[in-house]
């Protein structure tokens, strides 16, 4: 970034990575800089004029586009029109203001669903577009997409600065612990605290075979950050753990239950789908870019989180 004042609009401010960038923000701030964390009572980011009304009163020169319909597996199937319908129609509000209000670099949040059901491991940055996603959430999935169409096409066209990062699966304080809308992590956090609370069963939906790589809020967040200032090219990047640092659902769970000191029944509900067993994918290209960065390791990370939540369990999204 340039000298000059520089203001840095965050979209989503008050969800996972939104509050994980405003955490870490606090130890980087750079002089020249002023950031801005919009939350839905800001701006409802479906509604164009709002959009741009938002966009007009803090003149952004730079955006981070993190503000998304989301929700988890089970949330997705049988709304597919809905996510893929309310995030292309937000998706096309943030990338017309941002080429209006000419903001010198759009940086939105893409995710590693988006990536074809059918393919090779590991996945990269080149095989976005190469078949269609899982069908369970096909529609978040080819909105995301879109994403990547549009930045291109933005560029081609009116010369935008607009680019997007592909974060594998993300975890830490702040997320949304509600068992069926939440990512896996967070839900599977907020089942072990009500387990451990009631003496009841620990559930885990599937077999816990299917393989993830996890990524820590705060590890996502000094990224972002860097992508904001440094990263140049309209072509995303992933940004995920190296590839050993994979780790099976039923491993995800152990960890869990180990910083809950869980010493309850544990059972897995096999007729529960898995989702993909694998969305193994290459952090190659960031490595080039930075090969010293390191990832906060799993079980220490979801022992932060797990201590988060217990200490603001009333105040968590769940």
């Amino acid at each position: 970034m340039d000298m000059e004042k520089n203001v840095i609009l965050v979209t989503g401010g008050s969800g996972l990575v939104g509050k994980g960038i405003q955490m870490v923000i606090k130890s980087d701030m750079r002089e020249a800089e002023e950031w801005i964390f919009l939350t839905s009572k800001d701006a409802n980011l479906l509604n164009k004029k709002e959009t741009f009304d938002v966009f007009d009163k803090y003149k952004p020169t730079h955006v981070i586009h993190l503000a998304a319909i989301v929700g988890g597996l089970y949330a997705h199937i049988g709304a597919n029109c809905e996510f893929f319908r309310k995030n292309m129609q937000m998706n096309d509000n943030i990338l017309e203001a941002c080429h209006k209000t000419k903001v010198k670099k759009l940086v939105s949040c893409l995710s590693t669903c988006i990536f074809p059901n059918k393919t090779s491991y590991p996945i990269d940055e080149n095989m976005v577009h190469n078949g269609p996603p899982h069908p369970s959430n096909f529609g978040f999935s080819y909105a995301k997409r879109m994403m990547d169409v549009l930045s291109t096409a933005y560029n081609e066209e009116h010369g935008c600065m607009f680019t997007s990062v592909i974060p594998c699966n993300i975890f830490g304080p702040h997320d949304n612990f509600n068992v069926f809308q939440g990512h896996v992590m967070s839900g599977l956090i907020s089942k072990a605290y009500e387990a451990k609370k009631n003496g009841t069963t620990f559930e885990i939906w599937g077999t816990g075979a299917a393989q993830r790589q996890f990524i820590y809020s705060l590890d996502l967040a000094k990224l972002f950050i860097w992508a904001v200032r440094e990263y140049q090219e309209i072509e995303p990047i992933i940004f995920a753990p190296d590839l050993e640092d994979e780790v099976s659902i039923k491993d995800v769970a152990m960890m869990i239950l180990e910083a809950f000191e869980f010493k309850g029944e544990v059972k897995f509900l096999t007729d529960k789908g898995d989702g993909p067993l694998k969305k193994t994918a290459s952090n190659a290209k960031l490595r080039k870019y930075l090969p010293q960065f390191q990832f906060t390791p799993t079980r220490e990370a979801l022992r932060e989180t797990v201590e988060w939540y217990v200490k603001n369990y009333d105040s968590a999204r769940k």
